[in-house]
C-alpha cells in the first residue's frame, strides 16, 4: 500500500487551524497515532514541506473527537500540539483555539444532534479533563459559520461561538495557584504562577529590560532575554507541579506592562520558545485571573482586582482578548465562578488525508468507534 487515506475535516478554530479527526478513524496505539501526525503534518521540518502544517506552531496543531468519557460531556476532544522543526507531538496543554471548532466538527459530523437556533456543546478536554460549554449557531438543524462577530488575529466576520469555560482551574497543575501564592520568586524574578485553563507565569516586563512595546520579532532577536526568560520557566515549571518541563510546551511565560491602547493590561507571550504574535484562549483567560486576584503581579498594573463579575480586556501584539471573569471567596483562597469569552471557527476543507502507508495501513490498531477513550 502506498499511501493511506484518513478522514479529516481542516478548520480554523478562533486564530489557530489544523486537521480535525474522529477518534476512531485513527490508530488507538499513541506511538503509532503520533506518527501518524507527524507524517500528516510534515514535521519534523521548519517548512512542513511534505504535509499540511503551516510551519508555524498556530498553525501546527490537531485536535482529535470522539465519544464522552466524562458524565457531564457531549464530546471528547484531545488537543495534541505537533512541533514544527521536532519529531514530536505534545499532549500537556489545552487549546481553546481550537476548541472553537470542536461544537461545530461535532455537529456535522453526527456526535451531537442540533437542539434549534443554538446548539450548547459540551466538551470534555481530555488534556485536563476539564469540560466547556460552545453554543453553537445551529438554525434550520445546520451549522452557521457566517455572521458579524469580529476576533483579532483573523480577517473578516464570521457566526459568534460563545464558550464558558466551567472547571478549568488547576487542570493542569492541580491548583489554580499552584504554590498557595498569588506572588512567588523565581529566579530573582517576582512572578505569579497561575493555572485557569493554562498554566501561566506572569512577570513585569520591565524586570527583563523590557517596555512591553516590543514586537515579537524584536523580543525573538533577543537572545538574552530568551534565555533569561527559559531560566525561569524551567525553574518554575518544578514549583508548578509539572516536573522538568525543557521538552513541554507549558508553562507559558507572560510579559506583562501598562497597556498601550485602552485595555486592561498589555501582555508578551513566550510559547515557551518562540514568542506568540498574539495570546492564546487559555493564556488569556489565566491572566484575566491574575488580573482580578489581588496581590498579583497583573494586578498591580490593572488595579481592578477583587472578587465579583469584571471583564478584562487583554492587549496581545495583534489587537484584544476580552475576557469575562467571575472570582468568588472559596474555603481554600479564591475560587473562579466563571469564565468566559468569544470565539469563531469556520471549516476550509473536508476530505481525506494521505500518509505513506508504511507508517500506517489504515487497518491494524484502529479503535473502534465504540471505544470512547482518546488516549493522552
Amino acid at each position: 500500500m502506498n499511501q493511506t487515506a484518513i478522514p479529516c475535516t481542516l478548520m480554523r478554530g478562533g486564530t489557530s487551524k489544523g486537521p480535525f479527526f474522529l477518534a476512531s478513524d485513527l490508530p488507538a496505539d499513541v506511538e503509532t497515532r503520533d506518527r501518524v501526525l507527524l507524517a500528516a503534518m510534515g514535521s519534523p521540518d521548519a517548512r512542513q514541506i511534505d504535509g499540511v502544517g503551516g510551519a508555524d506552531s498556530l498553525t501546527s496543531k490537531v485536535a482529535i473527537v470522539g465519544p464522552p468519557t466524562h458524565p457531564g460531556a457531549d464530546v471528547d476532544y484531545l488537543f495534541l500540539q505537533v512541533v514544527v522543526d521536532e519529531p514530536r507531538v505534545d499532549i500537556s496543554q489545552n487549546c481553546g483555539n481550537m476548541l472553537a471548532g470542536i461544537g461545530p466538527f461535532a455537529i456535522e459530523r453526527g456526535l451531537v444532534k442540533p437542539t434549534g437556533d443554538v446548539t450548547p456543546v459540551r466538551i470534555h478536554m481530555v488534556n485536563t479533563a476539564s469540560v466547556a460549554v460552545a453554543h453553537v449557531l445551529t438554525p434550520g438543524g445546520r451549522v452557521r459559520y457566517d455572521g458579524d462577530a469580529r476576533i483579532d488575529g483573523v480577517p473578516g466576520t464570521a457566526a459568534p461561538i460563545d464558550i464558558d469555560f466551567l472547571d478549568v482551574a488547576g487542570g493542569s497543575c492541580g491548583a489554580l495557584l499552584p504554590t498557595g501564592n498569588v506572588r512567588d520568586t523565581v529566579e530573582g524574578v517576582e512572578v505569579t504562577m497561575i493555572d485557569n485553563g493554562m498554566p501561566v507565569v506572569v512577570m513585569r516586563a520591565a524586570d527583563f529590560g523590557q517596555t512591553g512595546s516590543e514586537t515579537p520579532a524584536e523580543m525573538e532577536a533577543n537572545a538574552e532575554l530568551k534565555a533569561r526568560v527559559e531560566t525561569v520557566r524551567l525553574a518554575a515549571g518544578k514549583l508548578m507541579n509539572l516536573g522538568d518541563v525543557t521538552k513541554k510546551t507549558v508553562p507559558k511565560m507572560c510579559l506583562v506592562s501598562p497597556p498601550q491602547n485602552g485595555g486592561a493590561i498589555s501582555t508578551r507571550n513566550f510559547i515557551p520558545k518562540t514568542v506568540h504574535k498574539a495570546i492564546g484562549v487559555f493564556g488569556a483567560v489565566s491572566v484575566a485571573t491574575a488580573c482580578a486576584l489581588p496581590g498579583s503581579i497583573a494586578a498591580e498594573i490593572t488595579g481592578d482586582a477583587g472578587y465579583g463579575s469584571r471583564t478584562f480586556e487583554i492587549e496581545h501584539p495583534t489587537g484584544f482578548f476580552t475576557v469575562v471573569m467571575e472570582v468568588v471567596p472559596g474555603e481554600n483562597g479564591p475560587r473562579v465562578e466563571r469564565s468566559a469569552l468569544l470565539r469563531t471557527a469556520r471549516a476550509l476543507m473536508s476530505g481525506e488525508i494521505l500518509i505513506p502507508g508504511h507508517i500506517w495501513d489504515g487497518r491494524t490498531g484502529r479503535q473502534s468507534a465504540r471505544e470512547p477513550a482518546l488516549s493522552a
